[in-house]
């Protein structure tokens, strides 16, 4: 078996190279990214390694050659000049009220402080830490090294409460604003999160940030490439294929399915997700690794405030502009949705600079949909995943009465909020619906203009269904007749079903089925 440790959960450079767990080697793109500039920013989705990419560039900048040994940086730098360095990790403090902000950023500008000293005439935040940098690099001789760690997560927890959020920007604009004044004192800096907010938000006094979020020359600088799996596990490829029972053209195209499929920029390779990719070698055995760890219940809520239409997440298209930017106040769900990793770019129109985005992978896909089920239908989480087991079990078996009334069930005890929208809530339960029944079996399900029609193909039954809102199931039947959408299956052995289904908008859920064989 592999003598590999992997480094689950372990963000610490020099604990991963002094402890000997596997580290894939970006040291290279990180010299690159020190000697062409000063001011960087890149968001990527969490779990993807930016806090283990701010824990090297802490080790490089402290002049650590030593942990370096044998990296593409040991080749290339000749100086290892130790900087002053300021560390700033938001990531520890739940931000659920003003002084969560004001505790972590008065704790890490104190300690700063006993190093460099303080001045009794700044008092903000913002001129605290313009003068810790400027005595910094007096006291040191050397210009200061910056690095922020999930720098947008006050902003980020405090969606929906508008109040709060603009009380964490007016904090961190001025505070991040130093970074520009103080210039001449600073050598690096780099800001990273899972978002970007936009330039009416915190980073408008700071607008000489290189945003590398969509650069093609650092795609990889976190996750891992395919070349990388090849390069660094190619033993242990091997080893999951044996132990899984599978060749290993079926483990690298399960890995790929699983875990690959993140485009941060058109026309660019796709890059792996690290965390599930190494905990599948760890236990040598596939899983939802990324989504075991949690999604955040402000994504569903943004989708639910703007009544956003699920069945467009798979193929919405967007432009640059707003995939790169989020403003607190927006509207639009979608480049959260992209920038935390839920989405990706899937293709490129160059004529009209459009971008369409989709799942990355069968985890996202899958553990997204089943994610948001509880929060859509009248179902607990903790029966959520049986549900969808009793529906794909009674497809295949052919009890479609029993299926609908589960169905139904679904629907139950809809709340006023969603009556408004009706349409689209029924909408959105069926796309979960048959979107996680589709994992198993084969679905196509279309909808437009207050109708949907669905197939549903298993290995002994093919459904043909039509469901209409406050229209009647023998209009639905006789549509599915009329406009002969089973023709395509008239000559497969396996049996048909045609499926005619009425929604009520009166009892709120499906009024009525009828099937005909």
């Amino acid at each position: 078996m592999s003598n590999k440790i992997y480094p689950i959960g372990i963000q610490n450079f020099e604990k991963i190279r002094q402890d000997g767990y596997f580290y894939v080697d970006k040291t290279a793109l990180m010299y690159q990214m020190v000697k062409t500039g000063s001011y960087y920013f890149l968001s990527r989705p969490r779990r993807f390694g930016k806090s283990l990419l701010i824990s090297t560039l802490e080790a490089y900048f402290q002049g650590k050659k030593e942990l370096f040994t044998g990296l593409m940086v040991e080749k290339l730098e000749k100086d290892w000049i130790e900087h002053p360095i300021l560390h700033l990790d938001l990531n520890i403090e739940k931000y659920d009220a003003l002084e969560s902000l004001d505790n972590i950023l008065d704790k890490s500008l104190t300690a700063w402080e006993k190093l460099y000293g303080a001045e009794p005439s700044e008092r903000s935040f913002s001129l605290r830490f313009a003068g810790i940098i400027e005595r910094a690099c007096q006291k040191t001789g050397q210009r200061v090294v910056i690095l922020v760690d999930e720098y947008d997560k006050p902003m980020l927890q405090a969606i929906g409460n508008e109040d709060l959020q603009k009380q964490f920007r007016d904090t961190l604009k001025p505070f991040y604003g130093a970074l520009k004044t103080m210039d001449g004192c600073i050598k690096f800096a780099l800001l990273i999160g899972v978002t970007k907010f936009g330039k009416v938000s915190v980073f408008s006094d700071l607008n000489n940030l290189k945003d590398i979020s969509m650069d093609e020359r650092f795609v990889d600088i976190c996750g891992i490439t395919e070349k990388e799996i090849h390069d660094n596990l190619e033993e242990e490829l091997h080893q999951l294929a044996e132990k899984q029972k599978m060749s290993y053209e079926q483990v690298c195209a399960e890995l790929k399915e699983c875990y690959d499929g993140y485009h941060f920029m058109e026309h660019t390779i796709g890059i792996y997700n690290p965390f599930s990719l190494l905990n599948t070698f760890d236990k040598m055995k596939f899983g939802s690794y990324w989504f075991e760890t949690g999604t955040p219940t402000y994504l569903v809520n943004l989708l639910k405030k703007h009544h956003y239409d699920l069945e467009r997440m798979a193929h919405e298209e967007t432009d640059e502009q707003v995939l790169n930017s989020i403003d607190s106040e927006s509207s639009n769900p979608i480049p959260v949705i992209y920038q935390s990793g839920y989405l990706t770019i899937k293709g490129y129109d160059e004529e009209f600079g459009i971008y369409r985005l989709g799942f990355p992978n069968r985890e996202v896909e899958e553990g997204f949909v089943r994610f948001l089920l509880p929060y859509y239908a009248n179902v607990n989480k903790v029966e959520s995943p049986f549900e969808i087991q009793k529906f794909v079990r009674e497809v295949r078996s052919g009890d479609y009465n029993s299926f609908f009334r589960r169905l139904q069930s679904f629907f139950a005890d809809t709340g006023y909020d969603v009556i408004r929208e009706q349409e689209l809530h029924y909408e959105n339960v069926l796309f979960i619906v048959f979107k996680l029944v589709g994992f198993y079996t084969k679905v196509e399900y279309h909808t437009s203009e207050g109708r949907i029609d669905l197939v549903l193909q298993t290995d002994k039954f093919i459904y043909v269904m039509e469901f209409k809102l406050n229209g009647t199931a023998e209009e639905a039947l006789k549509q599915i007749n009329e406009k002969h959408y089973s023709l395509p299956f008239e000559a497969d052995n396996r049996k048909l079903f045609k499926v005619g289904v009425n929604f009520s908008s009166q009892t709120r859920n499906i009024e009525k089925w009828i099937v005909e064989e």
